[in-house]
């Protein structure tokens, strides 16, 4: 980010992060990757080191400071050692569940669930994406329907993190047919809830060390008290909270393409081809240029949409310009700086390679590029 952008403080939080990161996290990621899952007590360390609900207030054991530059910290040193997928479930927390639950809970669901997420002692997941329902929120075809003192839900969803492990789910599900988009509700379902299963893990392409997983409902029963924020709203719900979703993959997309551009500088700086460093060549020089112009850019860009979504200005529009641009800058300069490591960019020993797979996905989740543009662009036909 620009040189304003952080302060002491966030300094200070950068070498606690760093020293977290070098100790419980680079010596065994790329062993969770192969594993599929990582390993659960990493999150009671996060917790315990306050790298967990930072923006939760301290009454419900989260760190109280609701500035979202700490979490670009998180981010950036993560992506330092390549470790999307620590990252993905790092912003599940804190970007996806825990906003939900501050903005939205009752003071009973606060308590009972707040404390054990802030510590690391669950775990969560955001259940939104269906087989038909991806981007286009409203082919949600999940149902709940009122009976007795509470709701039935049936249906399936997919493609959703840490849907397998998480102790407790937001879901939202559709409760009124003819209601277009104030159809749909909010629910948390717990793990136990019987008739509540996840089904089989996806083999994704990349950020394998994150379990995603399909999950289906049989006629799960949640009391009237599950249901999160107000009847019928969840789409307004949903819209109130992309742009810190969108926010997160983006600060995300910069943070990786930062780091493939220095992986790759000192590389072409170390190798030699007809007798002299890669650096030497013209060409090289040309693609280093570029890369650095277009991450200098858009580190100014992301600096101004991180504090505008500190004051809470940060537009849905907004949000959908910084995500798409961040995520596709991704895509180009990991793929230009695996160009330039030549046969060892493709062996998954260098992390050039592994990122180059984990970031396919930044496109995708979140909102399509497509989506985005397709927001702003109505946005724009829209305006006066």
């Amino acid at each position: 980010m620009r040189r304003d952008f952080y302060q002491a403080d966030h300094e200070a939080f950068r070498s606690a992060v760093r020293s977290f990161v070098q100790r419980e996290v680079e010596p065994r990621h790329l062993e969770w990757d192969d594993a599929g899952h990582m390993d659960p007590g990493l999150w009671v360390t996060a917790g315990k080191q306050g790298l967990l609900g930072l923006a939760v207030p301290e009454e419900y054991g989260g760190g109280g400071v609701a500035d979202y530059r700490y979490r670009c910290v998180i981010s950036e040193e993560l992506a330092r050692v390549g470790a999307a997928s620590v990252n993905s479930h790092m912003s599940l927390y804190d970007d996806l569940v825990l906003p939900y639950l501050l903005d939205l809970g009752t003071p009973e669901q606060k308590q009972r669930w707040l404390p054990a997420l802030c510590s690391g002692r669950a775990t969560p997941a955001l259940a939104i994406t269906e087989p038909g329902a991806g981007s286009d929120l409203r082919g949600i075809s999940t149902r709940a329907r009122r009976s007795g003192d509470g709701w039935v839900l049936n249906g399936g969803k997919t493609f959703i993190t840490n849907g397998g492990h998480a102790d407790v789910l937001i879901v939202v599900a559709r409760t009124h047919p003819d209601g277009g988009a104030d159809g749909f509700t909010l629910f948390l379902v717990e793990k136990d809830a019987p008739g509540f299963t996840a089904g089989r893990s996806l083999d994704k392409l990349g950020q394998r060390g994150e379990n995603v997983a399909e999950l289906f409902f049989d006629d799960v029963h949640v009391p009237v008290e599950a249901v999160l924020g107000t009847e019928g709203q969840a789409m307004r719900h949903l819209r109130d909270h992309l742009p810190t979703e969108r926010t997160s993959i983006a600060v995300y997309a910069l943070a990786s393409a930062e780091a493939a551009f220095e992986w790759t500088l000192a590389h072409v700086r170390d190798r030699s081809v007809f007798g002299k460093a890669v650096a030497e060549f013209q060409h090289t020089r040309f693609e280093l240029a570029e890369m650095r112009t277009e991450l200098d850019i858009t580190r100014a860009f992301m600096a101004d949409a991180v504090l505008a979504l500190n004051d809470m200005r940060l537009t849905p529009t907004d949000a959908a310009k910084a995500k798409w641009w961040a995520t596709e800058l991704q895509q180009r300069v990991i793929s230009r700086c695996l160009q330039l490591h030549g046969g060892y960019g493709y062996i998954r020993e260098y992390p050039i390679a592994r990122a180059f797979v984990d970031a396919r996905v930044q496109t995708i989740y979140g909102g399509t590029t497509e989506i985005m543009k397709d927001l702003i662009g109505r946005d724009l036909v829209r305006r006066r």
